[in-house]
């Protein structure tokens, strides 16, 4: 008959943070290995894709992480994906475009008059 495993830790309930394995120990006994949670990457802020360049790390591992592994030296570096910074610059850009375009379109209907 298989042997019985006992929790190592007080919490005795089968959750998401009481998660183990079974090793084998030198002398032959099975124990349970309690398992940390998986970290979860970061993501971008508009189009939700899992960013780049940066550690899938729980919260308390992140804080001892330096800053450089956790940031990518980018505008909205961190936070937002590199396609949608893209986007947002050429968003801009064109909106200024435009502006340009309809200034000039009323100075030259000024100018007929």
């Amino acid at each position: 008959m298989a042997q019985r495993l006992t929790y190592r830790r007080r919490l005795s309930y089968n959750t998401k943070s009481n998660r183990r394995r079974i090793s084998k120990t030198p002398g032959g006994r099975l124990v349970y290995l309690h398992v940390k949670k998986p970290g979860k990457a970061p993501s971008c802020g508009d189009c939700h894709l899992r960013l780049q360049g940066i550690p899938a790390l729980r919260p308390k591992k992140l804080m001892s992480v330096s800053k450089p592994k956790k940031t990518v030296t980018r505008a909205y570096g961190g936070s937002i994906c590199a396609r949608c910074v893209r986007e947002r610059i050429v968003r801009a850009f064109l909106i200024e475009e435009q502006k340009i375009v309809t200034r000039v379109i009323k100075a030259s209907a000024q100018k007929k008059q």
